[in-house]
């Protein structure tokens, strides 16, 4: 029988398999191997790139005191370029290939309607020149290019300039000049941060939508990377200089966070306000994670060294609704005096701040600052905001300086009872004109007038201490200083020492920042007029200071501590913002504000007739329009301050209640408000609000964004 598998067939068949095999083989290791590392066709050979890559932590959020959610983080995706990779060996791209890549992506962000960073300070057409506005950080850092440049004249033109960059960077005559403008203005940033490595690094473009995002990651753009964040979103338009920003560290900053606590140069941090004061408890602990990616951009593997930690929440110490009122009754009552047909154009308002603080606790409730302006939108609006002569972005709560006028005059009453000038029933003679008169040519050195004298033509006649704090007497602490042994000077220490023990011109404890005034005594007199003119401490030096219209300058927070220290029987507690601090899942509380008490003033008496003179001006004194009548016992002062004899005069108001047992205190103060008794409607307006059963402003719901 003839055999069907002949030995010869089955050998030929496996030969052939074989052979099959192999030429497979070196085929796949032909085009995997051999052809995928040479640089046939121009391409580079296989090359992986690894980078670590900071994963940003959640920032904790910032409640209100009643849990009002105020400022959270989402989660958002910027645009970053590699500069490395960009111009790396083993990159695809060639010089023009990488300014091509520059301009395809600054027009897909234009086309996309986005923005991206382009610092470079001359004009985008021609004819080209440098921004007449440049910001003095541009300034220094094109200072520091040019100067880098050592071939480059500091006094080149700005065509100049472009034509060199244009050739520094490679870009093709090809292309037109107002795109090679483009592309220099990113290489610029490119290059300024390896000039200068105190510059955070560059980001083409933040925050920008998922649908550009995977737009740009189609198309595999080699050193263009996307990379995760959190930006900061706002849910009031309220309170904007309390809650402040973040950003990129600042040169300002730059001590602080880099070299004394280890920032990385790019960490994103609080700039102002309880953004930085309270950064230390926002702040979250920042993660790694190793990304690899090969020649083309595509990643191909990610490993993750650190999970980020998230940031715990802050609680403020402020009622946002609270807050809320303030700003109304601040703004209606400042556009309703800037509206009265007696009031010039010259004459407006320029600006004012109200501070609301808790008595016991010194927990602030409320801090205004007029004009103001919209977190959400300051990066938009700052150009407009930083030209606007009123000064929006000020914080005039913390930061403006005032003369008291003669809401100090309850500390030249203590400084006349604690020196025994004044008692409680003593009384002096108010004939409305007050003269100093020289010891040696008996001839009028100094004449001073009472406010009532050109009024009623006479002055207020015989006044105790209560009284002429109530009736806001001159003459009555012109006098009682006047009477002070040696009182040119002792006098002015007098009420300098007094001063600073109710917290005027002292730090007030406010975790943001603050300026400290100035107490005018003779030793700042002294200091101020050095080799300028007599530095001479003289009555007429006293009796100004005496009224508060000498050189004492205060801020309203400091305004609000004293009048606070009144109502607390003459114990000065510090001022807050923090109420208390939650773990980043809400679970603990790592912090709870306890008051701190600065300083307590021994003369409890004393402070017994201050109080009592301020409630007088409300029932029956300069107050008493408003206040006589009010379902709740109030203690105020008016103030007055002249400016210049032109100028209108700025309106000062300080109050707290209810008298008999205060919760509140408040100081106002108005830039040409007129006096106080114009803007003390504005305190009513509070003390109506939180003093109410019902409040007229509706709680918003945990999360929901005001309109």
């Amino acid at each position: 029988m003839q055999k069907l598998y002949k030995p010869f067939r089955i050998g030929l068949i496996f030969t052939l398999l074989a052979v099959m095999m192999a030429v497979y083989i070196l085929t796949l290791y032909r085009i995997q191997i051999v052809e995928a590392q040479s640089p046939g066709d121009g391409l580079p050979p296989v090359s992986v790139t690894r980078r670590n890559i900071t994963t940003v932590a959640a920032r904790g959020n910032i409640y209100d005191r009643n849990g009002i959610l105020l400022v959270s983080g989402r989660p958002a995706l910027n645009i970053t370029l590699d500069w490395n990779q960009l111009a790396s060996q083993n990159s695809p791209n060639s010089p023009a290939r990488r300014n091509e890549i520059i301009l395809d992506l600054i027009y897909a962000t234009l086309d996309a309607g986005l923005s991206y960073t382009d610092t470079l300070p001359i004009t985008m057409g021609s004819p080209f020149e440098f921004l007449a506005d440049m910001t003095t950080t541009q300034r220094r850092r094109l200072d520091r290019y040019i100067e880098f440049h050592r071939g480059l004249d500091p006094d080149i033109t700005a065509s100049e300039l472009l034509d060199w960059m244009r050739r520094h960077y490679q870009i093709d005559y090809t292309i037109g000049i107002n795109d090679a403008r483009l592309i220099m203005g990113v290489r610029y940033e490119l290059e300024i941060r390896r000039i200068d490595g105190g510059i955070p690094p560059y980001v083409f473009a933040h925050d920008v939508p998922h649908d550009f995002v995977a737009m740009i990651e189609e198309r595999h753009k080699h050193g263009v990377h996307i990379e995760n964040t959190f930006v900061r979103e706002y849910h009031t338009p309220y309170a904007a200089h309390l809650l402040g920003y973040v950003g990129g560290i600042t040169e300002a900053l730059f001590e602080r966070f880099v070299t004394e606590l280890g920032y990385p140069r790019d960490a994103i941090v609080g700039r102002v306000g309880a953004e930085l004061a309270f950064e230390e408890y926002l702040r979250g602990i920042s993660g790694s994670k190793i990304v690899t990616t090969n020649i083309y951009g595509t990643i191909t593997d990610i490993v993750v060294d650190q999970e980020p930690v998230p940031g715990n929440h802050v609680f403020l110490s402020i009622d946002i609704e609270l807050q809320q009122l303030a700003e109304y009754a601040l703004r209606d009552h400042i556009e309703t005096l800037n509206n009265h047909p007696d009031r010039s154009e010259l004459d407006r308002i320029t600006g004012g701040a109200v501070v609301v603080t808790d008595v016991r606790t010194g927990e602030v409730l409320a801090s205004v600052s007029y004009p103001t302006f919209n977190l959400a939108t300051r990066v938009e609006d700052f150009s407009d905001l930083s030209a606007d002569p009123n000064r929006p972005l000020f914080n005039r709560a913390t930061q403006g300086i005032y003369s008291p006028g003669s809401t100090f005059k309850m500390v030249t009453a203590f400084a006349a009872l604690r020196e025994g000038t004044a008692t409680r029933w003593s009384q002096i003679n108010c004939t409305g004109l007050y003269r100093i008169i020289n010891s040696r040519t008996g001839e009028v050195d100094f004449t001073a007038r009472c406010w009532i004298l050109p009024v009623i033509g006479a002055g207020h006649g015989q006044l105790n201490v209560v009284e002429s704090l109530a009736h806001s007497c001159n003459y009555f602490f012109f006098e009682s200083m006047g009477r002070i042994p040696s009182y040119a000077r002792y006098a002015g220490f007098a009420m300098g020492n007094a001063s600073r023990e109710f917290g005027l011109g002292m730090p007030t404890g406010i975790q943001i920042g603050e300026r400290l005034g100035r107490v005018g005594d003779p030793d700042f007199k002294h200091e101020w007029y050095t080799e300028r003119q007599d530095q001479s401490w003289f009555l007429a030096d006293t009796a100004l200071t005496a009224f508060g219209q000498g050189y004492n300058m205060f801020t309203p927070v400091q305004l609000a501590t004293y009048t606070a220290t009144i109502a607390n029987d003459g114990v000065r507690n510090a001022l807050t913002l923090l109420s208390r601090v939650r773990s980043a899942d809400l679970s603990q509380v790592l912090y709870t504000h306890t008051p701190t008490v600065q300083h307590v003033i021994e003369e409890t008496e004393f402070i017994r007739y201050l109080q009592a003179g301020m409630v007088g001006a409300s029932q029956w004194g300069t107050a008493r329009s408003m206040f006589a009548d009010y379902n709740i016992r109030v203690a105020s002062k008016t103030g007055t301050v002249q400016r210049t004899y032109e100028d209108v005069n700025n309106g000062l108001f300080v109050a707290y209640a209810p008298a008999n047992n205060p919760e509140i205190a408040i100081a106002i103060v108005v830039e040409r408000g007129g006096s106080g008794g114009a803007i003390m409607g504005i305190a009513r307006d509070i003390f109506d609000y939180y003093f109410a059963t019902t409040r007229r402003f509706p709680v918003i719901a945990y999360g929901d964004l005001r309109p």
